[in-house]
């Protein structure tokens, strides 16, 4: 979930420029509505600012400071499925594709409020996982859903995988996802107590505890004891952050930075 003090949802073009999702492309996302097959309305041309920036086709940053050179694999008894809003895969800000990048096992299912993604539906009828709706526990009245992170280790020791849904968008996103996706209703609320602060600095966070996907990402692969994978994703988050950053002020980095040399080191082993 990425802190931001606007929703994208409710804007006509993003702050980045639009990239191709590995299994569709931008535009296909707003032609027509996936539950009814009626076209949309146009949208206004794209001009934002980026929108002519040479990429690298592999990890999508800017090539004046490509992060292939930096990805590593790294193995987790736990996994992630990403639910998406349709807007973040056109930012290429967007930090919740960076778990994949580091976790093989990673899926990332786009939402729509009136359909459902149908392998996201089967996955959560298979008995194999045990997956957690990560979220805070702010409210009332799903109070008898929420657990503690030893729960995780419950369901690990009945054998069964540990899942972590994590909602991928704005946080005011993210809260009607959770709101209006009904087959997540029977799940059990994971929240995410931190006193750690946000490090990500390519979008303006509403408040510094607010952490970015990524970020959700690593703190709960260390609270649950994948500490090896929380490490490099943690690496890996800020090679990203700190790429992109050099990139946005037309910058190339002089030299790796402490991350980036532990992520070579990391994959030379």
């Amino acid at each position: 979930m990425t802190s931001d003090t606007r929703d994208d949802a409710d804007t006509a073009t993003c702050t980045e420029a639009p990239l191709a999702d590995q299994h569709f492309s931008g535009d296909s996302l707003w032609e027509r509505d996936p539950a009814t097959g009626r076209p949309r309305p146009p949208r206004r041309p794209f001009k934002a600012r980026g929108s002519f920036v040479e990429r690298c086709e592999g990890c999508r940053l800017p090539t004046l400071n490509c992060l292939c050179p930096y990805r590593v694999s790294a193995h987790s008894q736990a996994r992630f499925w990403l639910l998406t809003h349709p807007l973040e895969h056109n930012k290429p800000t967007n930090t919740g594709r960076l778990i994949g990048d580091i976790l093989d096992t990673t899926e990332v299912f786009t939402w729509y409020r009136t359909a459902p993604d149908a392998t996201l539906l089967a996955h959560l009828e298979d008995a194999r996982f045990a997956p957690f709706i990560i979220f805070p526990d702010d409210q009332p009245d799903y109070a008898d859903r929420v657990v503690g992170i030893e729960a995780v280790d419950e369901v690990s020791n009945a054998g069964r995988i540990p899942v972590f849904i994590i909602l991928d968008g704005t946080w005011r996103q993210a809260r009607r996802m959770f709101r209006k996706s009904p087959y997540l209703d029977c799940l059990p609320v994971l929240p995410l107590h931190s006193e750690r602060l946000t490090r990500y600095h390519l979008r303006k966070p509403a408040s510094a505890a607010h952490l970015c996907t990524a970020e959700v990402a690593a703190e709960l692969l260390r609270q649950s004891g994948n500490t090896q994978a929380s490490a490099i994703l943690d690496d890996y988050f800020d090679a990203f952050n700190d790429s992109y950053a050099a990139s946005r002020r037309h910058h190339k980095l002089d030299a790796p930075t402490p991350a980036m040399r532990r992520l070579r080191e990391q994959g030379s082993e």
